[in-house]
């Protein structure tokens, strides 16, 4: 058990500390301004902030959290607050050590392919700049305009494209890290071959803070692609879908988005945006792809080629290819009406499960009658990227955390029963940790407890997080 110590500090001898390690104006005391700090976009509830540490350099980051421990003072780390399982919603008698000001590119190699960027760097900023000088950074998410790189490492995030090029984990060759009794763990390794022992990284990647504070990464990139090509494909069956996958995945190397949305989900989302149904006839499955590489008439060939084969087969019941750039966005727009679905849909119940593809047409089936048979005036909406097992279900309005905890309930279970993950990119946070049994047995959260302790004695990072007991 953690040497827990309950935030009872005094926050103007903390301020005081704190004032001392970090300039002017990086600490925080405005209530207006710590609001903006209160929750992330999960449903959690939201609490503001005594104070907000704004640190600008690695050693910073470090020197707050040696400060904080010497002192016994709890903190939350928050990146770009666009998490759903609340794992940056601060808590009672916490403060906030925000990332925001973290946020250089500091170094592109142009020649090895690799970018160094401070933690707190905006996605969709770090994809422009290395597209610039010809290089390409492929994970992309609904929330990239304002998602931060080290919180997109600390929940090892997955995204649109993790089909082709895999998830955070593959993307990140080094790290540097703040650990919580203020040492500075520099890890920033450059090269994709390295077998110099136990890869430390790891023990942070997916680990939501609770081990340590990333502040630097070393990501991997890949050439630039220079010609995309899009399609919407309406199917008579999700058995369809496993089908087409499988075939594409032969043909097509450069596959890289294969997104399912079942009917409903489509047809609410473009409802909710004000969309054009994309087909005359409705369809039980719909499927959303991208291929990716540098020679356009080539893909936009073979992407005609093997869908006409799956029209003649019947994989493929109709299809969509995009022949522009503004094509492609108004297809994308039923994907990505996720943003307005959440909206409209307050309270709801949002997950993002992993299920191995030989069972998902049966959760899907199975979990959908359930919560329907449950919660008839609600919505129930599946759709998500099989390619890598990942399945988003959304479920709401629901007003009652009663009726919430239930929802959890019936999708945990069914996901514990297919053998699947509770959380395939969202991460644990504090929505999720009472479930987390389903998926890791005693034996790991044991050894992820100990794992804790050790580098977190004073118990004053991210406490409350990912494991269920740690603050009892």
């Amino acid at each position: 058990m953690l040497d827990v110590v309950r935030g009872t500090a005094n926050l103007d001898h903390i301020e005081g500390a704190l004032n001392s390690a970090l300039a002017p104006g990086q600490n925080v005391r405005d209530p207006a301004t710590a609001q903006a700090h209160a929750g992330d976009w999960s449903e959690a509830p939201r609490t503001t902030p005594g104070l907000v540490a704004y640190p600008r350099t690695p050693n910073e980051v470090a020197a707050v959290l040696k400060i904080c421990s010497e002192h016994g003072q709890r903190l939350v780390v928050q990146g770009g607050l666009t998490g759903l399982a609340g794992g940056a919603t601060p808590m009672t008698s916490e403060i906030v050590l925000s990332l925001a000001r973290l946020n250089a590119i500091e170094d592109l190699d142009t020649v090895g392919g690799t970018v160094l960027v401070q933690a707190g760097a905006i996605l969709e900023e770090l994809a422009n700049h290395v597209e610039a000088a010809g290089w390409y950074f492929p994970l992309d998410l609904g929330a990239r305009g304002s998602c931060q790189v080290g919180g997109n490492a600390a929940t090892n995030a997955g995204g649109n494209r993790v089909i082709r090029f895999g998830t955070m984990r593959e993307l990140v060759l080094g790290l540097e890290v703040a650990l919580p009794d203020g040492r500075l763990l520099t890890m920033l390794n450059r090269v994709t071959k390295n077998t110099t022992g136990i890869d430390l990284k790891h023990l942070f990647i997916g680990a939501e803070g609770t081990l340590g504070v990333i502040t630097r990464l070393v990501l991997k990139l890949s050439p630039l692609p220079t010609a995309s090509t899009t399609a919407l494909c309406a199917l008579p069956s999700f058995d369809a879908a496993t089908r087409l996958v499988r075939d594409l995945r032969r043909s097509l190397p450069s596959l890289s988005a294969f997104e399912v949305m079942w009917a409903d989900y489509l047809e609410t989302g473009a409802e909710v945006c004000g969309l054009r149904l994309p087909f005359d006839d409705a369809h039980p499955v719909y499927v959303l792809l991208e291929t990716l590489g540098t020679d356009e008439h080539a893909e936009q060939t073979a992407l005609e080629t093997n869908l006409e084969a799956a029209l003649e087969s019947g994989v493929v019941a109709d299809v969509i290819i995009a022949k522009s750039l503004d094509d492609a966005k108004r297809l994308w727009a039923y994907r990505e009406s996720i943003g307005e679905l959440l909206g409209r849909l307050k309270p709801f119940a949002a997950f993002d499960v992993g299920i191995p593809m030989p069972a998902m047409d049966a959760f899907v089936e199975s979990v959908g009658a359930e919560l329907e048979r449950l919660f008839p005036n609600q919505r129930h909406l599946f759709f998500g990227h099989i390619g890598d097992g990942n399945l988003h279900v959304l479920s709401g309005p629901h007003e009652s955390p009663t009726s919430l905890h239930e929802v959890e309930r019936v999708v945990y279970a069914a996901t514990g029963r297919a053998g699947g993950s509770i959380s395939a990119e969202h991460g644990i946070g504090v929505v999720k940790k009472d479930f987390l049994h389903f998926s890791r047995s005693k034996e790991e959260l044991d050894l992820m407890r100990a794992i804790k302790s050790m580098l977190d004695p004073r118990g004053i990072l991210n406490v409350g997080r990912v494991f269920p007991e740690v603050d009892e």
